[in-house]
């Protein structure tokens, strides 16, 4: 069976589905539901409604505002049938024995990858190994997930402009006002000058070494100048400069620098230390993210070193931030002893200020204290519910999902690969009403939080701790209504001068479009 779109949540949902309930080790109840408004309250009757419609919910979901996309990996994001249309374009050739993506000339075992447009077979072919599509149930996912990356890697190095525009332009259509994505910028670079330098166990000393003489910086300058091309690509393929600019156009773009977490420790540090300096330099570049298997053995092995590292050059870039794939591991696929820490080293020594994924929560030691911390400091979690399925083999009522919900931690929903994972963000907010029973205004909430907790500069539209107390508009706002033409002054002046709470704006103005227009299919 195909994993894509309904089929998807189908399989997803296969798990028994409770609209209520505790979770067990749960200390509190989650908060108790907030006043809705009359027009929440049609939006809602309406997907009551159509929930036995596939059509018209899909639709509806479709068109539900959404947020902002906050774990997103951008080879990994695009659709596979571009990838191939991208590899034909470059004449690239796949070895037919393992699908992989190679260079020219294309020689034995192996055919260009342009045959895949005549050649349904080959393409098809290329597809599933290159996604999850056709994937059987009982095999090994976490492998063919990863592994995809390797078999289209010749692709994607070459275009990261043309990517984007892709990768935005599903986001826009989807009704998401932001973007976060992740790369390696200066990647042969990185490697380069971490072999050259070597390993020190003093980071001080190891950090010392990097920038002397400017090596560091040139980096920065290098991986400024793979941005400059990459927006350059991207303005072309969105058509941004011409009299019929694409949706992507319009999207706010941030980048998150990728850390190979299982390269060498002097590897990781270099990378850690280019992606910091970089959100320190250029308004591009927001935060760094550790990415790679966490469960193979390089990755368990300096795992606590590698916050060590994070923990150190924190004090160095304090004005970087850190968002950390923690915890993306269950029983069986590690021994119990590596699954003790994680996400709470990732807290408390690398102070992380979102966990990406944070499955195995409550298998950690003293988890309660690490979910309370979480709540306390927002940290949020980024939940994609088909990833960590096709992933960790976990769904429905073995997801912490709600034990994060009702710890009061913020949970923000994305889609990590929707390429390789055959769903949009539309999907993920489906299953989640699904199969937790969620309101409309608890999905509204979700979109919410995504920007909220999102890395975009300027003073938040919510006032508090929105998550703990709701969303309260703050003081400037507090008389306007969303969509406007005159939201007042002091207003103006916050979505003038804030790109964050101008994003906000745009969703809960785009929250009140949909709300009338649902009102009135009921």
């Amino acid at each position: 069976m195909a994993v894509t779109g309904l089929s998807a949540l189908t399989l997803l949902s296969s798990t028994s589905v409770h609209a209520a309930g505790s979770v067990p080790g749960d200390e509190r109840a989650a908060p108790p539901p907030r006043p809705t408004t009359a027009l929440e309250t049609g939006a809602a009757a309406y997907m009551d409604a159509v929930r036995g419609d596939r059509r018209l919910l899909r639709d509806f979901f479709r068109r539900l505002p959404k947020g902002g996309e906050l774990h997103n990996h951008l080879s990994g994001a695009v659709r596979t049938e571009y990838l191939i249309e991208l590899a034909a374009e470059d004449g690239l050739c796949v070895d037919t024995a393992t699908m992989t993506a190679v260079a020219p000339p294309c020689g034995a075992g192996t055919r260009p990858a342009a045959d895949a447009r005549t050649d349904r077979a080959f393409h098809d072919a290329i597809v599933r190994a290159w996604s999850m599509q056709d994937f059987p149930p009982g095999g090994n996912g976490h492998d063919h997930f990863f592994d995809a990356f390797g078999k289209f890697g010749e692709v994607t190095w070459r275009h990261r402009g043309k990517l984007l525009a892709q990768v935005a332009n599903d986001v826009a259509t989807q009704n998401q006002f932001y973007l976060e994505t992740m790369v390696s910028p200066a990647s042969d670079g990185a490697k380069n000058l971490a072999t050259e330098v070597g390993w020190d166990a003093d980071l001080a000393r190891l950090h010392g070494k990097l920038t002397a003489g400017g090596k560091l910086d040139e980096l920065v300058a290098e991986a400024r100048k793979e941005a400059d091309d990459a927006d350059a690509e991207f303005r072309a393929a969105a058509r941004c400069d011409s009299g019929s600019p694409q949706p992507a156009c319009r999207l706010p773009v941030r980048w998150i620098s990728q850390v190979s977490r299982g390269s060498s420790p002097e590897r990781v540090f270099t990378q850690m230390a280019l992606g910091m300096r970089l959100a320190e330099r250029d308004p591009r570049f927001v935060a760094v993210n550790l990415v790679q298997p966490e469960d193979w053995d390089s990755s368990l092995a300096h795992y606590s070193l590698q916050m060590r590292m994070l923990n150190h050059l924190r004090g160095v870039y304090p004005k970087a931030h850190v968002t950390l794939h923690a915890g993306e591991l269950w029983p069986g696929l590690v021994k119990p002893e590596h699954l003790k820490s994680h996400i709470k080293e990732a807290v408390d020594v690398a102070r992380a200020e979102r966990i990406g994924h944070g499955v195995d929560l409550v298998h950690e030691d003293d988890w309660q204290r690490t979910a309370r911390t979480m709540a306390e400091r927002e940290i949020a979690v980024e939940v994609p519910f088909t990833s960590n399925a096709q992933i960790l083999g976990v769904r429905g009522d073995s997801h912490p999902f709600r034990t994060y919900r009702a710890h009061g931690v913020p949970v923000v929903l994305a889609t990590d690969d929707p390429g390789i994972s055959r769903i949009d963000i539309s999907h993920e907010y489906q299953y989640a009403a699904a199969t937790y029973g969620l309101t409309y205004p608890e999905l509204k909430d979700l979109a919410r939080a995504s920007l909220e907790y999102a890395f975009l500069p300027g003073a938040s539209l919510w006032r508090g701790n929105p998550t703990r107390d709701g969303y309260r508009t703050t003081a400037a706002c507090r008389s306007a209504r969303p969509g406007a033409a005159d939201p007042g002054p002091a207003c103006r002046r916050l979505l003038d001068t804030s790109p964050k709470a101008a994003a906000q704006w745009r969703q809960e103005t785009a929250f009140r479009r949909f709300e009338q227009t649902v009102a009135t299919g009921l």
